[in-house]
């Protein structure tokens, strides 16, 4: 299967000659030269532009390749125009299945015909993506305007093969080429695998909505849609139809005078509440899962929609990611390499000295530039390469967020070009960080555990007894271990001995013989 999968995405890339994006590069020549032997497959959209032949072959490939375009098609400042613009596509203008089969997969998985629950069901879909498509209706119970996602049919053993055949690459790159188990290939497969799986799981994406729509209730910067739980199954999501300009339409929303510069520092103070106050963040914030509230144009709000992926960080990765930023924003290398060995990403017996150095060799030159040119994501992912240098172990969690800043701040830069990070999130984790680690904070906390310590201390004696009983008989078996292998080399020594006797005792037969 995944050598199948392997041959149908060579005849696809050579069908749509692909090839033209390869680098002039040696290590590129063995890839030209298999895509030239498939001489026998017809070529696609041949008049067509680069760009928008590569968005039809993501497209024929399947969910996990429009995925990997929909995510590269924010990077505007990477990607050369004509082509982000044809990927944006991938965004919310993928091929739809027939709205009756639609019918038919929500009637099943209710298991009532849908004029049971909804009126005015459309079978024309609202909007189409990689792992589902979306129908407006009404709910007759309330009247409220409503859409109903339904994951496309027979979409599981696609995503199989193609992960199957990521596998293959993983173990394969991992064997073969040098220092590659400290990438940790197979585990980022396997994480992708899971962000995938959790997507195909409509039910677990309805609670993590609702769990969204609960942090940001009466929020200005970010609104959720409402989810009824109730017509929700594994296949099947309904929830309040939003009304919105979507977030790619810039036209549209410089022509109702929308306030860009502050949508556009919005969308980053969204972000980092997410991740540092809530420490539960959407992270498949692509632009076709986002649209902007108008109905005042001044005051713009961000609206979520497709909450499958989450990201969530352990306490230790959220503070140490924190001091990482705010090091970064005030230009102390030394911070960051103690941060990298400290948090463990890196090894304890990392030279500080050196890491700081390199640090410095890759941020020095990004802050000759203005601070609204520079590149956040990317110096963030540059200090991450530099790390894998000094044997950084890959840490998914941290690749997650990785790809939703790349998200966001793509977003940010094309809604406004002079979008200053520093300006925007520098504050926001001050205060964060000084509000969770200040004296006040632990002093609070330590308040609070009170009643914890007045059951523990009566028991504080006794349990420094049993701690002192339990040492002394470690003590006494480690002694006792000890003896035994003083007999033991004792015993040797006699063995060894016995047998240099015999071994001289036959030496001098065989001579007097």
């Amino acid at each position: 299967m995944t050598f199948f999968r392997l041959f149908k995405i060579l005849t696809v890339f050579r069908a749509y000659q692909l090839d033209e994006l390869l680098p002039k590069h040696r290590s590129s020549k063995w890839l030209r030269t298999l895509l030239f032997c498939l001489f026998w497959v017809r070529p696609k959209a041949k008049n067509q532009e680069i760009g928008e032949r590569l968005r039809q072959a993501l497209q024929e490939l399947g969910p996990v390749w429009i995925k990997f375009g929909q995510m590269v098609s924010t990077r505007r400042d990477v990607l050369p125009k004509h082509i982000a613009e044809a990927l944006a596509r991938l965004q919310d203008q993928v091929i739809s299945f027939d709205g009756k089969m639609a019918r038919q997969l929500i009637e099943s998985a209710l298991e009532q015909p849908i004029d049971h629950y909804f009126s005015d069901f459309d079978e024309k879909p609202l909007a189409a993506a990689s792992i589902a498509q979306v129908h407006t209706a009404v709910l007759k119970r309330s009247q409220a305007e409503v859409v109903i996602k339904v994951l496309r049919p027979n979409i599981l053993p696609v995503i199989q093969a193609d992960i199957g055949l990521m596998y293959w690459v993983a173990k394969q790159f991992t064997k073969r080429i040098k220092s590659g188990e400290k990438l940790r290939a197979v585990e980022i497969v396997h994480d992708y695998e899971m962000t995938l799986l959790k997507e195909l799981d409509l039910q677990k994406e309805a609670y993590n909505t609702v769990r969204l729509r609960d942090n940001f209730i009466n929020s200005d910067t970010l609104y959720i849609p409402y989810v009824y739980q109730d017509l929700c199954r594994k296949n099947v999501i309904v929830e309040e139809r939003i009304k919105g300009i979507p977030i790619s339409d810039i036209e549209q929303l410089k022509q109702n005078n929308v306030n860009m510069k502050l949508l556009a520092e919005r969308g980053v103070q969204a972000f980092f509440t997410q991740v540092f106050r809530d420490n539960f963040f959407h992270a498949d914030m692509h632009p076709g899962n986002i649209f902007v509230d108008i109905t005042d144009p001044q005051n713009p709000r961000y609206i979520g929609i497709d909450c499958a992926i989450i990201g969530i960080l352990s306490n230790d990765d959220q503070r140490y990611l924190a001091e990482n930023f705010l090091a970064f924003f005030n230009r102390d290398y030394r911070k960051i390499a103690e941060t990298y060995i400290a948090s463990g990403w890196v090894p304890e017996t990392t030279d500080a000295i050196a890491l700081e150095m390199a640090m410095r060799n890759v941020c020095e030159p990004a802050f000759a530039k203005p601070l609204a040119e520079i590149s956040f994501s990317q110096i963030l992912l540059q200090l991450f390469q530099v790390a894998r240098q000094f044997d950084m172990d890959i840490q998914p969690q941290l690749t997650l967020l990785e790809k939703t800043l790349f998200y966001i701040e793509g977003l940010g830069r094309q809604l406004y070009p002079e979008l200053d990070l520093w300006q925007t999130a520098k504050p926001f984790l001050e205060k964060w960080y000084q509000d969770k680690y200040s004296a006040k904070k632990i002093l609070r906390q330590a308040w609070k555990s009170l009643p914890e310590w007045r059951t523990l201390l009566p028991q504080l004696p006794e349990k420094l007894n049993d701690f002192e009983r339990t040492t002394k008989q470690m003590n006494v078996q480690l002694n006792q271990i000890n003896q035994e292998l003083q007999h033991s080399k004792k015993r040797e020594r006699m063995l060894y001995g016995m047998l240099g006797l015999v071994c001289a005792l036959c030496i001098m037969i065989l001579i007097v013989r």
